[in-house]
């Protein structure tokens, strides 16, 4: 059997990439989730996930948050997502730690009060039964009353791919291997129930492509969410061979280098030679309107943009 390699949270750096790769995969969920009516314009501007809590004697322990963010739009809202692949005692007092110590990051003190903004959080669940709650809810029992807010709960196995696509909550594709965990070991065995999972992998591979034809999505995001959804395929099924190849051999291979941060890297490479050349075309053609001499010019240009003689003729 192919090995597959194993991380200690294979699926949290799934969420986390696509997250921070694909920042406009996010505006969709967070509507979806909290109601919201963003239009997709708006600025997403990452926190650090690195947080340090001051334990008692003075240590201090490090927590990493899946992400954290805010959004930028007719008002700033802040919001903290986390990826669950079932449910867990420990998941509240984890939201706990990281809420306070997100709003104490950006916390102020005036006049003898310190305010701080807790964000909105939510947490996604791979895997769900009857008894997982809608929401979580952490109540704070203070001297000047109890205070309560809601964490919302997002189970990525009620979504169809219908809906997933009808919404626009793409981020969920990589995960949507899940809904079909249970049945893996009927499709190792039967290769028409195999055929119907390969089939709705087909539909989710010509949809993106036809999302990509029409510009609603780039091709790196296409990229990432194949190369993210194999990366989940390649853990949740690792004891299913013809699971994975079957998966495999409808939505591609393994995307050598991480392909489509090599398409978003020399997009930006591209990107900044020809804004570039055209502020040096731009310095050039103001130069010579003024009159100044071409062996000025040249210099000027060779000393701003850090190019030999050779180079700044042909601007001229």
């Amino acid at each position: 059997m192919e090995n597959a390699r194993i991380t200690s949270t294979p699926y949290d750096d799934v969420f986390r990439t696509l997250l921070n790769d694909c920042s406009p995969l996010i505006i969709p969920l967070i509507n979806e989730v909290f109601g919201e009516h963003y239009s997709g314009q708006e600025k997403i501007v990452f926190s650090p996930n690195e947080h340090f809590l001051n334990q008692q004697g003075g240590n201090e322990d490090e927590r990493i948050t899946d992400t954290s963010f805010k959004i930028i739009g007719k008002e700033t809202k802040k919001y903290h997502l986390e990826c669950q692949s079932s449910t867990d005692n420990s998941i509240l007092v984890r939201f706990f730690e990281y809420d306070t110590q997100i709003a104490l990051d950006e916390g102020s003190i005036k006049d003898n009060i310190l305010t701080v903004t807790l964000p909105h959080s939510a947490i996604l669940f791979l895997r769900h039964h009857t008894s997982t709650p809608d929401t979580l809810t952490i109540r704070m029992v203070t001297p000047g009353g109890i205070v309560e807010y809601d964490i919302q709960v997002i189970k990525s196995q009620q979504y169809t791919l219908k809906e997933i696509f009808e919404k626009n909550l793409l981020l969920l594709i990589p995960f949507y291997i899940f809904s079909h965990e249970t049945r893996f070991a009927e499709y190792e065995q039967n290769k028409t129930k195999l055929g119907t999972l390969q089939e709705e992998y087909e539909q989710i591979k010509n949809n993106l492509e036809n999302l990509l034809k029409q510009r609603a999505i780039s091709e790196y995001t296409r990229c990432t969410i194949i190369d993210m959804s194999n990366k989940v395929l390649e853990h949740i099924a690792v004891k299913y061979k013809s699971v994975k190849e079957g998966v495999k051999a409808v939505m591609g291979g393994k995307i050598l280098e991480y392909e489509a941060k090599t398409i978003k890297r020399e997009g930006i490479e591209q990107g900044i030679e020809k804004g570039i050349e055209k502020g040096i075309e731009g310095t050039v053609s103001i130069l010579k309107n003024l009159g100044v001499p071409t062996q000025t010019i040249l210099a000027k240009i060779q000393e701003q943009y850090k190019l030999s003689p050779e180079a700044s003729k042909k601007y001229l």
